[in-house]
């Protein structure tokens, strides 16, 4: 600050001093002539608004699958190829019991188009896809399972059906290589959401090409129990589908077991519908119509002298019925107020434990 007559004022204008504020904080480099900041430049990604770097990125969650790896590798790399696509290739470890590890870091090294982010735990398949997603660099990202069950050679067919006007394209199978049981709960499951969802496409899968414009935004929502098709329905409505063939597992078996399929879609309920809420509260609106007739009945003919027993038996019956209902309820409203607490506590979707690809931002520790 400076004097000037009787008055101090500031050598800088307030905007100025806000502009240097933020760029300490989120260690944004200044323009050339001017001082830089401590701090590591930040990494051209996703959220950078500049033109994108490749035509694709390909982001692929991996748990349980690291010895498919390799070959995924290979017929991404020739898919590309042929289609004359620039493009790198996302590995996010998710801490699965195989150690996927080792061989992403050996692939990366052999592979210069290969990227291999670590989790610092288990966060699941939907909050490592939308960690890959975040890092990725191409004007698409396709996400695709590292089983093989999802043809790397129909990604190009996925991209020539998306454009700026359907920036979001499903890659669907007409026949699914699931065992029996997963095929019936993945097919329950998609009518439930879709009453929970009325905009999610009946065809959604794991196999999406997501265009850049619109992955900024899934990922600029921040959802710390993400489920990337729910918030894709609320983004847009443009969608196209593409008829994709389904493969056979190559190794090992799937980790959805029907405890975790369970598990995932009470949490897709309770976190992203309110239909629970909506079943609670017309289900006990049922309960009280049926009671308040009970008990109207019950005066009349306590009045009429058709009734005359206690009706111990009866009276228990309408309490224990009541006692359970309401404590669903509660329960309900608890698993809200559960995921409510979640939020507030903001914690990250996901950690970066190490990085390794890229020569510009690599960081295996």
């Amino acid at each position: 600050m400076h004097r000037v007559g009787d008055q101090w004022r500031f050598s800088r204008s307030h905007a100025e001093a806000h502009r240097d504020l933020i760029r300490w904080r989120c260690r944004i480099p200044i323009r050339a002539g001017q001082a830089r900041l401590a701090g590591p430049a930040p990494r051209r990604t996703l959220m950078d608004a500049a033109a994108p770097a490749l035509d694709v990125s390909i982001v692929v969650p991996v748990y349980g699958g690291s010895a498919a790896l390799p070959e995924l590798r290979e017929r991404v790399a020739a898919a590309m190829r042929g289609a004359g696509l620039r493009h790198d290739l996302i590995l996010v470890d998710d801490r699965g019991q195989d150690e996927a590890w080792p061989t992403i870091q050996a692939l990366s090294a052999a592979h210069p188009e290969v990227v291999g982010l670590r989790l610092s735990r288990n966060f699941g398949q939907h909050a490592a896809t939308v960690c890959g997603i975040a890092e990725a660099r191409g004007a698409w990202i396709v996400t695709i399972d590292d089983d093989l069950e999802h043809a790397p050679e129909a990604i190009p067919s996925l991209l020539a059906a998306g454009s700026a006007e359907t920036p979001l394209v499903y890659g669907t199978f007409a026949q699914r290589t699931h065992a029996g049981y997963r095929n019936l709960t993945s097919e329950l499951m998609r009518h439930a959401l879709k009453r929970a969802f009325p905009d999610l496409n009946e065809s959604y899968t794991s196999f999406r090409a997501i265009h850049a414009p619109l992955a900024r935004h899934l990922v600029a929502l921040g959802h710390n129990r993400p489920y990337i098709d729910g918030m894709l329905s609320w983004l847009t409505s443009s969608v196209a589908t593409v008829e994709v063939s389904h493969g056979e597992r190559q190794h090992g078996q799937s980790t959805y077991t029907l405890r975790k399929l369970i598990s995932h879609a009470l949490n897709i309920f309770v976190t992203f519908s309110h239909l629970p809420l909506r079943v609670a509260t017309y289900g006990g609106g049922v309960l009280a119509a049926i009671s308040f007739l009970y008990l109207a009945y019950v005066v009349i003919g306590r009045l009429t002298g058709h009734i005359t027993d206690p009706g111990y038996t009866s009276l228990m019956s309408v309490v224990l019925l009541a006692c359970g209902i309401q404590l669903l309820i509660l329960g309900v409203i608890g698993e809200y107020i559960g995921r409510l607490m979640s939020a507030a506590y903001r914690r990250p979707v996901y950690i970066v434990a190490h990085r390794i690809g890229r020569a510009d931002d690599a960081d295996d520790r």
